[in-house]
């Protein structure tokens, strides 16, 4: 690790070759990419325009760039510019090549280190933009600074000569233009909506910033821009939008303590979910880190300080917990701070003790004079939190009933579970299937030894307006919870799970996606880390069966089908059976179209998936009219598989 020296303040112009400090070389990074941008997946993919980008948000922190745009150019490239100072150029005294060319190839060659560059820095200009280079089979670097304009090229991280001066310039500025290597890359495919998701929230973190994307892999380009005078105020309104809000006010803050800038905002919903999104220099930390715990300590000391001020709480009643605190919160958290720890190089949690103690702090402070100055909302809030400590304890008084001990060690699986023989979860697979017919069909076809069948009788509960107590009182999902082994709330623990295949099984009809979605949100709420490691798949049945003479195949959608029937010839009028649902297969079948690890096929639900299904479960199932109205009138024109 580099020792740093001491860091200018915010605004100082100093940004040149003696801020820029090397610590390793870049020969690891090809080899082991995974390292680096956590995978070689879309999550890594999009990790290196997140590198790319967080280079021109540092800019804009440090008050010198104004505007980022991101640019989808055709054959899978990239460009991203911004208006900061431009990475310098001149000859760096430690590598003895241009700095420019330093920063590019050295990894952990970048103004983050030490140096005068940068008082708060979220992507490490060297970190960030020499992984991209080197995990891409072209990169363009462009300059704009000291009056001139400067160009390098890189192929698979090795300069195609030196530095440029290519002309005059009165700018300043750097744009980073790449092409992801298909080498290193399993998919090459950008994604617009993840993208601008991406983008909406550096412009909600970073006030006065505007971030630009322009797509221009289509006919016409699109271009959408964002900037927010809001803050995290306007984010907090973003992510409650369409739910009915409990408070008249939103809290918000914004100070600085032990020498860390603290931003949140929040608000409570009529929901039992809890959205709490955390970030550190404007990079989002998925797992958290130490200024969610600050947040979360806080919110739950300062609620029960005022619930007993106000007698919500008697001196004979237990405190609120933190999981009461959270239910229906929407928050947001923001430090920037001068040395952040993150946990691996994707950032994904923030390890930094005193930023717990400084978001605690200015929470802690801020909203008791919240509370003090809204008491209405001040009474809504505590009325949810105490409504969900209710729950709570209805909750936990089910779970000693229905999760026994013996349960949750397989020693009392429901009756209609038909097991697989193996005891390695890493082998085995549950098939959760629609209807006895079904299931029927399954249990025959099946390898006994890895696969297990659980059929579902109709349609499970609808956990959307349903708290566990509640849930835990129906018999399907009752059999769900025993047979996966894992628990569920509070007891839950990903490492008991029985099975490492979770698929879901339903016909391809209307009812049938109906029962998907309601799982879907079921793991969703509840079995989170399930799909976060990936247990969870979805089964594709077959729509079609196609016979001519003794020749049989099957199709899985309607171009397939066509397909098929012009590959037997015109002279030839096939069989065509259409699969109306699972329990129409035979054994046989279901086995070879369906289960069968050699041909089947099976999709793997993501985290985006399950949100996605989870949303469009609250639109169509909640208990708010005006969304489900406004979907139904939006979609209508272009609905398909209408079952009459």
């Amino acid at each position: 690790m580099a020792k740093t020296k001491s860091q200018a303040p915010q605004g100082s112009s100093s940004y040149g070759a003696k801020d820029i400090m090397v610590l390793e070389g870049l020969d690891p990074v090809r080899k082991r990419p995974g390292m680096y941008i956590g995978s070689t997946g879309p999550d890594g993919l999009h990790h290196l325009i997140w590198e790319v980008v967080d280079n021109g948000i540092d800019e804009a922190m440090a008050g010198f760039a104004k505007t980022v745009t991101v640019e989808l150019l055709p054959d899978n490239m990239v460009a991203v510019t911004d208006d900061g100072r431009g990475i310098p150029v001149e000859v760096h005294a430690q590598t003895k090549k241009s700095t420019l060319e330093t920063v590019l190839t050295v990894l952990h060659a970048g103004g983050k280190f030490g140096g005068e560059g940068y008082k708060v820095s979220g992507g490490l200009h060297g970190v960030g933009v020499s992984v991209v280079n080197a995990l891409s089979v072209w990169l363009k670097a462009e300059v704009w600074r000291d009056g001139g304009a400067f160009m390098q090229e890189y192929k698979r991280g090795v300069p195609q000569g030196k530095v440029k001066k290519i002309g005059p310039s009165k700018t300043t500025g750097t744009r980073i233009t790449f092409q992801p290597d298909p080498q290193v890359f399993q998919t090459l495919d950008f994604s617009e909506k993840r993208i601008m998701e991406h983008l909406r929230q550096q412009a909600y973190l970073t006030k006065g910033i505007r971030v630009n994307l322009i797509d221009r892999r289509k006919e016409t380009p699109e271009f959408y821009g964002f900037y927010f005078d809001g803050g995290l105020l306007s984010f907090v309104k973003h992510l409650s939008h369409g739910e009915k809000m409990l408070q008249d006010d939103i809290f918000y803050v914004h100070k600085s303590a032990e020498k860390i800038e603290v931003e949140a905002a929040f608000l409570y919903i009529d929901s039992f979910e809890t959205k709490e999104l955390s970030f550190a220099n404007n990079i989002y930390n998925p797992e958290g880190g130490m200024h969610i715990t600050g947040f979360r300590t806080a919110m739950t000391r300062t609620l029960n300080n005022y619930a007993r001020a106000e007698n919500y709480l008697k001196e004979k009643d237990e405190n609120l917990t933190s999981e009461d605190v959270r239910e229906g919160l929407v928050a947001v958290i923001s430090v920037k701070l001068p040395e952040p720890q993150f946990e691996g190089q994707t950032k994904a949690k923030l390890g930094n003790p005193e930023a717990r103690t400084a978001v605690d702090s200015v929470v802690s402070e801020a909203l008791k004079e919240f509370l003090e100055k809204h008491p209405q909302s001040g009474r809504h809030m505590l009325e949810k939190v105490l409504l969900a400590a209710k729950a709570r304890k209805a909750a936990k008084a089910a779970k000693d009933t229905v999760l026994r001990k013996g349960a949750l060690e397989g020693l009392a699986l429901p009756g209609k579970l038909a097991d697989c023989t193996s005891r390695h979860p890493e082998e085995s697979e549950l098939f959760i299937v629609e209807g006895d017919s079904a299931g029927g069909s399954a249990k025959s076809g099946r390898d006994r030894r890895t696969q297990a069948i659980l059929p579902l009788r109709g349609k499970i509960l609808n956990v959307e307006r349903a708290r566990l107590d509640k849930m835990l009182g129906n018999a399907e999902i009752r059999a769900l919870v025993i047979a996966i082994g894992s628990a569920i709330g509070a007891e839950f623990d990903v490492a008991k799970a029985r099975y490492h295949k979770i698929v879901i099984m339903t016909d391809a009809d209307v009812d049938g996606a109906h029962i998907r979605t309601l799982l879907l949100t079921l793991f969703y709420r509840h079995f989170l880390p399930l799909i976060e490691h990936g247990y969870i798949y979805i089964a594709q049945p077959p729509l079609f069966r196609v016979q001519s003479g003794k020749e049989v195949k099957y199709a899985y959608g309607e171009e397939e089908k066509e397909k098929i029937i012009g590959a037997l010839g015109k002279n030839i009028t096939p069989s065509i059976q259409r699969y109306k649902g699972l329990g129409e297969m035979n054994p046989d079948q279901l086995w070879e179209t369906t289960m069968n690890p050699e041909k089947r096929v099976l999709l793997q639900v993501t985290i985006e998936d399950a949100e996605a299904a989870d949303h469009l479960f609250n639109v169509l199932m909640g208990d708010d009219v005006a969304p489900r109205k406004q979907f139904i009138q939006t979609h209508a024109a272009t609905v398909q598989n209408l079952d009459v």
